[in-house]
């Protein structure tokens, strides 16, 4: 007899269902109500700190000489007299503010467009140009930022007395187009937005390297338009340096020029019409970072995530 053999049957494997991921916005939803407030209520907290000083620049410039220091300080008063303090401002002192305003205009565009063109090519040469001693000079310029610039204001004054350039234009325009935190910027985003291929084809094509920089410069307008946004902030609201620096008022910028104001204790510049040039001096910034909003933005993206 013969035994037959029947082989095993196999059963196919059942394939199993992938399981669903957890969407983000799933995963968002499931947070504590209770951590969720917690963090609601710690960023009201901090967005009340930064922009109540705000809402009280804005509404003691609307109030008449005696009515700053009398009433609700973080209400209008009873005669909204903005207009009449911006007159006021202008023509104090044979209209001296309007020429701070315009050193400042000169200090922070002059000195942040400056800065900028030469922070970027520093960086687009230590990302692009293998030499010997980069990385120890990235490393200085990384140490220099975070150097505190009260720190340099002395060398700084006994350097420019040295020369005999103190109480000049160029005593404060000088030191403003010096940015670390500018070259730091560009080497990071010119070394992941800058492709090699590019520039040996510039190269070979014969275009000298002064001209592939300028070809590369556009992909590196985010970058650039954040760090004339920093600069021109920086200088802007610079005290320490042109105070040291300048003696003479028509070339002194706003910041000084208020301060000074401010030690008058009223008289003859009444404290209404100091808290108006605080005002009308904040307006500058806040139209700059309005206008570049999108570039500076994308800037600030680019280098925390490359």
């Amino acid at each position: 007899m013969t035994a037959t053999l029947q082989s095993p049957t196999r059963t196919a494997p059942v394939a199993r269902e992938p399981r669903p991921r957890r969407s983000r916005a799933g995963a968002l939803t499931t947070v504590n109500p209770a951590s969720r407030l917690f963090v609601l209520g710690i960023m009201t907290l901090f967005a009340v700190y930064f922009l109540l000083p705000v809402w009280w620049l804005v509404v003691s410039a609307t109030k008449g000489t005696g009515e700053i220091f009398s009433g609700n300080g973080f209400w209008f008063g009873g005669h909204f007299a903005l207009f009449d303090n911006v007159r006021t401002l202008f023509e104090a002192q044979g209209g001296i503010y309007a020429r701070w305003l315009l050193n400042s205009l000169l200090y922070a565009v002059g000195g942040g467009i400056v800065s900028t063109v030469l922070a970027s090519m520093c960086g687009y040469a230590l990302a692009k140009f293998p030499f010997l001693g980069r990385e120890a000079v990235f490393g200085t310029v990384l140490a220099a930022v975070l150097l505190p610039p009260p720190v340099l204001a002395i060398p700084l004054y006994l350097v420019f007395s040295y020369t005999g350039t103190i109480n000049t234009f160029w005593a404060v325009f000088i030191p403003s187009i010096v940015s670390p935190f500018g070259v730091y910027l560009s080497r990071i985003y010119a070394s992941s937005s800058i492709p090699d291929a590019l520039i040996e084809s510039g190269r070979i094509d014969g275009a000298g390297e002064l001209r592939i920089f300028a070809m590369c410069a556009r992909l590196m307008a985010p970058a650039m338009v954040t760090i004339f946004l920093f600069q021109f902030v920086a200088i802007w609201t610079n005290f320490l340096l042109p105070s040291l620096m300048l003696a003479d008022r028509s070339l002194q910028p706003v910041t000084v020029g208020l301060v000074g104001w401010r030690e008058l204790q009223g008289y003859p510049i009444s404290y209404t019409t100091v808290v108006t040039g605080a005002l009308v001096s904040v307006v500058p910034v806040v139209a700059m970072f309005v206008s570049l909003q999108s570039f500076w933005s994308k800037g600030l993206v680019t280098g925390a995530v490359k």
